[in-house]
């Protein structure tokens, strides 16, 4: 019995119709003409690589010595529930069993 392979799906190709225009000092236009010929990316790869890079370590915490010690510490205390915490508790078993 013959079997068939799908072929994997790939993701709808976004085209590129959107500009951005920037105003650059001439030392800068440099560096990014020497990035651009180094990874053989065009400048707005160049930029959309560099602005995901930034915005994924924006993103993720790092934390090291004393500072992962306190966070660490916090998140493994149980906290006790508030005495507002406990009359409500209350009123809603009173309330619905």
């Amino acid at each position: 019995m013959p079997t068939t392979r799908k072929k994997p799906v790939s993701p709808k190709r976004e085209y590129k119709t959107q500009r951005l225009e920037l105003r650059l000092a001439p030392s800068a236009k440099k560096v990014i003409q020497q990035a651009m010929s180094v990874t053989g990316l065009a400048a707005g790869d160049l930029a959309y690589e560099g602005a995901r890079r930034l915005l994924d370590e924006h993103q993720r915490m790092v934390l090291s010595g004393a500072d992962r010690d306190a966070f660490l510490a916090a998140i493994g205390r149980t906290p006790h529930p508030s005495p507002n915490l406990v009359k409500a508790l209350k009123r809603h078993r009173d309330l619905f069993g």
